[in-house]
């Protein structure tokens, strides 16, 4: 525990010569009124908690101001940091929110700032945050929540992530009392993790009927290819009811009979129920796997989280790092890199930007044979923007480019130990190691254990001789697909008006029908912002106080001014607002002044980009996606019949403007609106549902 000691004695020497104190307990901190009790909208909130519980660093990242507070684990004698870091977008490179596009909510309005939350991961601990902090995967936690309360859980990694110290379970109750204390408004989550090979969503769905992060409240936001909530649970249902008897009948044919048999008899004899299905038998599993792993180690591991926009990335390497440990790098293909990444681009876009900043880089590297030949990431993104008008497709590609293999170059990423800004640099292959080849997962053995002797080795069969593979229906096989694409997971905190008799408190939402904003609502409503005004407050007071929470919240505000609220028009601003309206009501406002020109407008980015795939999609969620040539509409890759496997073809068109350059001689009988005759299977055939896949 040397390292805790050490940041014990640099917290004394702060404290004496600050005289603050922001050490609390880690599992009571931010439970109620430990340490503060918060009562306001989350943009005020945040900002009396960095007041009252943290103390700014004498550095920031990327000119960005850092907070900490350190959480004292006292059953495991260790202190922990946790990081809070205010992004302002007008200064940022990342203007959007990948996230919210991936989450549906594209149509949101930019905020001005967003709060990152880190615990890094254990070895950092000590060390100050460096510029690649927000593309490093290893945090143990790492929370985005934009200014309206609105965010996303973008990394956990637990003792299965590679924390010595701290479980899932832990970071995760952290993270909740963190949402609740601070009153966000929702919380999204891409649920990708996997555990020793098996998808926790599929085995978690099956077992309990949510997954992991269910336990906290996370409920089903939307799947991709347009799944929707009700495809999902048919799906679970179907999967969760088959009944154990049936499993047995239906593997005598096979040469995993007496194997499966075997097994279910095993742990029907184990169990005091009975286990007639097959979430009876994987529920109890787990159970009894939780006390075996209990009593070997006290921790219990949690799945890795990726994000959907950066869960690829590999982390960027330290300055302090070895030569030696520089040289132990593996280096992979971009081109596989590209391939295995879950991009609305095709993979030859991404291809081309990542051969465009090389490009770049050689260049630079030319100019200044005898200085610095590497680009900070501004450099680079602006030297491709010379060439590629995709911002988000060059902070996209930019991401993904450390220790890549570009031509003949090897692309790093690192921070200059003397500038101290990230930098991005190419060396020649010959004069680097050679790539090694990519560890793939490693098949899973033959089953040949006692069924009964290793629970792990017992859920792993079922999962892929059950789950994954015995699907010989296309009911079933339709039913895990639908599972396993299902990733995007929401907790949302509704607005309670609390019983507190000196304030009014409304949710306020701007109305489509002024401001110019009908083309922002196009894709949903806006979210409403809490506004807190006194009892004794007139609705001229209410206005300006509505003006003043928007101004701060959203960036093209800056200038609003509420010129009516929807049932008031007839009323002057002197009026008392006390026995006119309820405390905890949803205001409409009408107002002026907002810069709808501006790119800042939403998280989507100022790009005008069409989703209409035949699956039912229509908008970004963050699968793999083409565009077509001529009409530009966005669609999937998998719809259109392109294996993820696949380069997507230089020239592609789709399967509607075919039809038009080149009808057909007789019309078939199988014409599904926009996309003619090759329509998937439709799903109410199989689950009684009224859309199609």
């Amino acid at each position: 525990m040397k390292m805790t000691r050490e940041i014990f004695e640099d917290y004394k020497k702060k404290k004496k010569k600050k005289g603050v104190s922001n050490f609390y307990g880690f599992d009571t901190f931010l439970d109620p009124g430990c340490p503060i009790t918060l009562m306001g909208a989350f943009r005020d909130n945040i900002r009396y908690f960095l007041q009252e519980c943290a103390e700014i660093e004498e550095y920031t990242v990327e000119g960005m101001p850092v907070w900490c507070t350190f959480l004292v684990h006292k059953k495991k004698g260790i202190v922990i940091p946790l990081y809070t870091i205010e992004e302002n977008v007008k200064s940022s490179v990342r203007t959007y929110c990948d996230h919210c596009r991936c989450a549906g909510w594209s149509h949101h309005l930019v905020s001005k700032r967003k709060y990152h939350l880190i615990i890094p991961a254990d070895s950092e601990w000590k060390k100050h945050l460096d510029d690649g902090v927000f593309d490093d995967q290893a945090h143990i936690l790492h929370g985005l929540i934009h200014s309206n309360g609105y965010g996303h859980l973008i990394s956990l990694n637990g003792i299965e992530g590679g924390s010595k110290f701290l479980c899932g379970r832990e970071v995760m109750d952290l993270w909740d009392r963190i949402c609740t204390n601070f009153r966000v408004r929702k919380i999204t989550v891409e649920d990708v993790s996997k555990k020793h090979l098996m998808d926790l969503r599929l085995l978690y769905g099956v077992a309990y009927g949510h997954t992991w992060f269910g336990r906290w409240g996370y409920k089903f936001s939307h799947g991709s290819f347009g799944i929707m909530e009700h495809n999902y649970e048919k799906a679970i249902e179907m999967l969760s009811s088959i009944e154990l008897d049936h499993v047995i009948d239906d593997f005598r044919a096979t040469n995993r009979s007496n194997v499966m048999k075997q097994m279910i008899v095993c742990y029907r004899d184990l169990s005091n129920t009975p286990l007639i299905t097959i979430r009876d038998l994987l529920r109890f599993m787990l159970a009894v796997k939780s006390c075996i792993s209990f009593k070997k180690e006290p921790h219990v591991a949690a799945p890795v989280v990726r994000s959907c926009s950066s869960r690829y990335l590999m982390r960027s390497a330290a300055p302090n790092k070895s030569a030696e440990k520089e040289k132990s790098v593996r280096y992979r293909k971009f081109s596989n890199v590209a391939a295995s990444l879950d991009s609305r681009w095709p993979v030859r876009r991404l291809e081309y930007t990542a051969e465009v900043i090389v490009d770049a880089l050689r260049e630079k590297r030319e100019e200044n044979r005898f200085g610095s030949c590497g680009m900070s990431r501004q450099e680079a993104r602006d030297a491709a923007r010379l060439h590629i008008g995709d911002t988000g497709l060059i902070d996209y590609v930019l991401k993904s480019m450390n220790n890549v293999i570009v031509g003949g170059y090897v692309v790093r990423r690192a921070v200059n130990r003397v500038t101290r800004v990230l930098e991005y640099t190419i060396q020649e292959l010959r004069n680097c190691d050679q790539p090694e080849q990519e560890k793939l997962p490693e098949p899973v053995q033959d089953y040949d254990a006692n069924p009964g002797s290793d629970v792990y080795t017992d859920v792993l069969f079922l999962n892929n001789n059950l789950l994954l593979s015995f699907a010989e229906s296309d009911v079933l096989s339709l039913a895990v697909r639908t599972v396993l694409d299902s990733k995007q997971f929401l907790k949302e905190w509704p607005f309670t008006d609390d019983p507190d008799d000196t304030m009014f408190r409304f949710i306020c939402c701007v109305l489509p029908s002024s401001l110019g904003l009908e083309a922002v609502f196009t894709k949903g409503f806006l979210p409403g912002e809490l506004v807190e005004v006194p009892l004794h407050s007139t609705i001229g007071d209410l206005k300006i106080a509505i003006e003043s929470a928007m101004r701060d919240t959203y960036c093209i505000m800056d200038n609003l001014m509420v010129t009516d609220i929807a049932g008031m028009e007839q009323m002057g601003d002197n009026e008392v607002l006390f026995g006119i309206i309820e405390s905890g009501s949803e205001l409409w406002v009408r107002g002026l002044g907002l810069d709808l020109d501006s790119e800042l407008r939403n998280e989507g980015g100022s790009d005008n980009w069409t989703v209409n795939c035949r699956c039912g999609a229509r908008d970004d969620d963050g699968e793999r996606m083409v565009a077509c040539d001529i009409c530009e509409i966005w669609q999937h890759t998998r719809c259109c019949g392109i294996e993820d496997s696949e380069a997507v073809p230089s020239l592609f068109v789709c399967e509607a403007c075919s039809i038009s350059l080149a009808p057909p001689r007789a019309q078939t009988s199988f014409e599904f609106g926009h996309y003619g005759s090759a329509a998937p299977v439709p799903l109410e055939s199989h689950f009684g549902m009224d859309m199609i896949y």
